[in-house]
């Protein structure tokens, strides 16, 4: 597997994603931000997003972006998804392009199935600072920051 780009990128990938995850209607009132977007993925209400969860977020995400149900994600489905979910276009830290092109394994410009989930596991695995296989909303706070900080 060779994904090898910065740990910055795979950030705003991974955070760009979790967006996808927490559609708008998750985000209720007082649960905004990073808040919605854990609570979406954390489906048993732990407060902490286990790789199991995490997978499964990665995968309903890539069926939903992937429209015409080929296999493969290209940035014009990417960008179709975020506009049906956000309401709006996308007003996103990183072109559709640029996320794909993170973890695109092979440089086709577009995802595949196990590209997407290759790369959601290199993000867990980046934002789980203490190693104990979960995601807390520190972490993924801290990740957002991060984010942020390196745009």
């Amino acid at each position: 597997m060779k994904i090898s780009r910065s740990p910055a990128a795979f950030v705003a990938l991974f955070a760009s994603g979790l967006a996808f995850v927490a559609p708008r209607a998750l985000a209720n009132e007082g649960h905004t931000g990073v808040d919605a977007k854990f609570q979406a993925m954390d489906t048993d209400g732990d407060g902490r997003i286990s790789r199991a969860e995490h997978a499964a977020g990665a995968k309903k995400m890539f069926d939903e972006m992937d429209a015409n149900h080929d296999g493969v994600v290209t940035a014009d489905e990417m960008d179709a998804r975020h506009e049906r979910k956000s309401d709006g276009p996308a007003h996103a830290e990183m072109s559709a392009a640029e996320k794909i092109k993170v973890i695109d394994q092979d440089g086709d410009g577009k995802l595949t199935a196990a590209e997407h989930a290759a790369g959601s596991e290199a993000m867990f695995a980046k934002m789980d600072t203490d190693g104990d296989g979960y995601l807390t909303k520190t972490e993924m706070a801290a990740g957002h920051a991060m984010m942020k900080k390196d745009k």
